[in-house]
């Protein structure tokens, strides 16, 4: 947390959120690893692929979301800057000027979802439906908008990116949130 003073001159403590960041195009990994010796806490959810060629087979790390990371910071102007300027960066996702935090929740989720090595896929952005959460096995808690059509799906959406994450939930119970 850092502290910082407010426009009244009283200082208070900004806890540090999640922010999308856009990237050059394949810059992903090259920007996780230069914020990461900056000491930046960043999130770079990858999917594992096979991709085969007539002489061998390859596992391949292949970002989920194709130009975006996600940092957390207390968003002051050092903490700002020290990501701007770091090469591979383009900006922060903002709206109105202002960069748009990510309810810490989707990110968790997220990394929840890729640490058990669920198999999903990207999906068409969804922000309307009925929200439900996962209870029980290892997927427990996750939350996100459920779609039936071909099989029932949790859909997980980074609102300020516009992109969305769809896994398979045959078998879980559901509770509507």
């Amino acid at each position: 947390m850092k502290l910082r003073p407010n426009p009244s001159g009283q200082t208070f403590f900004e806890a540090p959120q999640w922010y999308a960041i856009q990237t050059r195009y394949r810059a992903e990994r090259k920007v996780k690893n230069r914020l990461g010796t900056k000491g930046v806490e960043i999130f770079l959810p990858v999917l594992e692929e096979i991709h085969r060629w007539s002489d061998r087979r390859k596992t391949l790390e292949i970002p989920l979301f194709s130009g975006y990371a996600f940092v957390r910071v207390a968003l002051s102007p050092e903490s700002r800057m020290g990501v701007l300027h770091t090469e591979g960066v383009i900006r922060f996702v903002a709206f109105g000027g202002d960069a748009t935090s990510i309810p810490a929740k989707q990110i968790e989720d997220i990394q929840k979802l890729l640490a058990n090595k669920v198999p999903c896929s990207i999906h068409p952005f969804l922000k309307v439906g009925r929200r439900v959460r996962i209870r029980g096995g290892c997927l427990d808690g996750l939350e996100g908008i459920l779609e039936q059509s071909e099989g029932k799906h949790l859909v997980i959406s980074i609102e300020c990116i516009q992109r969305s994450v769809a896994v398979r939930i045959e078998g879980y119970d559901l509770e509507l949130i």
